[in-house]
């Protein structure tokens, strides 16, 4: 009987997926790890937006024509065939599935490829993607497909460019064109693709310069807190700039990485993008999953500030846990729910963290969390926007370390200040409200101390020499404090027992009026205030139900 063969049309490719690297930066990650696994030392990137062209070129091994055909062109080529783990060089190869090479062939009208190795000549082809959309339709064979030659001004430019061995990678006419800012894509590069990492020899360089930490160095710079998952060792984070830094060890200790947070969420915006920074995951430097936090949200305001890079390498195993279009983990993994798991561990520690190290700085903290009480908490948020106003300019100034110093200093002093103002306010006008709705009257021997009210309050503006009114309302109840209000109040039954308002009142008033005059009151002071303002306040909503 004649034997058959499996006879491919050309239509698979987009069955598998031609179209689903939509990313310019997806494009680029493939090429790169392309580089990576070709045990490159250097990729160079070439970007001209106008001319909508993109070139990559790499200094790696290259391909000869066997290489070139049975391995690139042959869609679902895995270089890991026969349990191969890592490159001659020891690196952990990146691709996988061998459908990758699909965003490269997919994402401009025309894609070249020009290659050698050490020992053999160039050789390459073009795709030009509208022929390739014809032959699809015509449903041909992928045998009876050849690609073009390409042109011998592009051979005789690359044969010089690669030199003794590597691969040229010509995009033009990109989709939709290259809608970035170089200046913002080499930011995404220096983000996205932590190959250094792993081997501090591989090189990327766009437009001639090469991608450094630099890059990142605005994000840096409005970095407040770091915290190194199982102390990794990451040049980014490696030195003493930030104002926190502490090691969160974990029981998998092959999960390593940061997490970091800013000072403002609009920190983690990309300037003149819609991109935002995010916790992301790295499997052998790459990118692999963005924003990791989504699988864990806590809903707590520090989500909002909080980027970083966790690395989990052993992701890459034998079982292939990514998804199809290689851009995320498969959801139920479980392996990645462990790292899940352990992550989320993470966040409790960096959520407590983050709130009490944000108030020693004089900055909003988490209002949802439960260490400090709503009142104080506000009264902390109302001194920090107080204080701004008084901090000199330049922050490393000496001037400035000294006001910080100061302000420190008075900053928990100001918390119970600016919560006891306001329930002083609050407790006396609704004390006014309520004399005035039962229309209590002021005792008669009070005439001559409701005219000095008034006497002393005009002699101290014709002092100051204003001639507009100071108090909105200029009724005599506007000049009582708490112990007049009290006694107002108060009625004859309550003024004969030991346990009134009025005798609170009397109690309340010296620390009181220490507090309207913005002394820094003591211990003991703070605590009589608070246990008598408590009576105060009972007192009030008793008087209050029965308006």
């Amino acid at each position: 009987m004649k034997q058959y063969n499996f006879n491919i049309s050309l239509s698979i490719l987009n069955h598998l997926g031609r179209n689903l690297y939509r990313s310019f930066m997806t494009v680029l990650g493939e090429a790169i790890s392309n580089s990576w696994d070709a045990d490159a030392h250097n990729v160079y990137i070439t970007i001209d937006r106008e001319a909508k062209t993109l070139i990559v070129r790499d200094d790696g091994d290259g391909m000869n024509e066997d290489d070139f055909q049975n391995k690139f062109l042959k869609i679902g080529y895995s270089k890991r065939k026969d349990n191969t783990t890592h490159t001659k060089s020891g690196r952990p190869f990146i691709g996988r599935k061998g459908i990758g090479k699909l965003a490269l062939l997919s994402c401009a009208q025309t894609i070249t490829v020009v290659t050698k190795t050490t020992t053999s000549e160039i050789v390459g082809g073009t795709i030009d993607n509208s022929g390739l959309d014809n032959a699809i339709q015509d449903d041909i064979s992928s045998n009876d497909y050849k690609l073009d030659v390409p042109s011998e001004s592009i051979i005789a430019e690359y044969t010089s460019k690669i030199g003794t061995n590597g691969t040229a990678i010509i995009f033009e006419g990109i989709k939709e064109g290259i809608r970035n800012r170089v200046d913002y894509i080499r930011t995404l590069v220096a983000l996205y693709f932590r190959f250094s990492i792993k081997d501090s020899t591989f090189n990327i360089l766009i437009n001639e310069e090469p991608i450094t930490l630099k890059e990142l160095e605005s994000i840096k710079v409005k970095t407040q807190f770091v915290w190194k998952v199982n102390n990794i060792n990451d040049p980014y984070i490696n030195d003493s700039t930030f104002i926190k830094t502490k090691d969160l060890p974990l029981v998998n200790t092959q999960i390593k990485g940061f997490i970091a947070s800013v000072a403002t969420p609009s920190d983690l915006k990309i300037k003149g993008t819609d991109e935002k920074i995010t916790i992301d995951l790295y499997v052998n430097g790459r990118l692999r999953e963005k924003d990791i936090l989504r699988h864990i949200p806590t809903a707590r305001i520090v989500e909002s500030y909080l980027y970083g890079q966790i690395h989990y390498d052993d992701l890459d195993d034998e079982k292939d846990r990514f998804t199809s279009s290689r851009e995320g983990v498969v959801p139920d993994d479980p392996k990645f729910k462990e790292l899940l798991n352990q992550l989320e561990s993470v966040l409790k520690t960096i959520i407590n963290d983050w709130d009490i190290w944000r108030a020693e700085i004089n900055q909003d903290g988490d209002s949802e969390n439960p260490r400090i009480t709503k009142k104080q908490r506000k009264s902390k948020e109302l001194f920090n926007v107080v204080v701004e106003d008084f901090k000199p300019s330049k922050d490393n100034s000496a001037s400035r370390k000294k006001v910080d110093g100061w302000i420190k200093a008075i900053s928990d002093d100001a918390e119970f200040n600016f919560s006891s103002y306001g329930e002083c306010f609050v407790s006396e006008n609704l004390l006014r409200y309520y004399i005035r709705d039962k229309k209590i009257s002021f005792p008669q021997n009070w005439e001559k101390r409701i005219d000095d009210w008034h006497r002393r309050a005009e002699e101290a503006k014709e002092k100051a020499n204003i001639s507009f009114e100071i108090r909105e309302d200029t009724s005599d109840l506007s000049y009582c404090a708490m112990d007049e209000l009290a006694y107002l109040a108060d009625d004859e039954k309550d003024k004969i027992i030991k346990a009134s308002l009025q005798r609170d009142a009397t109690e309340y008033k010296p620390i009181r009026d220490a507090l309207a005059h913005t002394a820094r009151l003591t211990y003991i002071a703070k605590s009589r205030l608070n246990i008598t303002y408590e009576n105060i306040k009972a007192r009030i909503v008793a008087l209050l139900s029965k308006a």
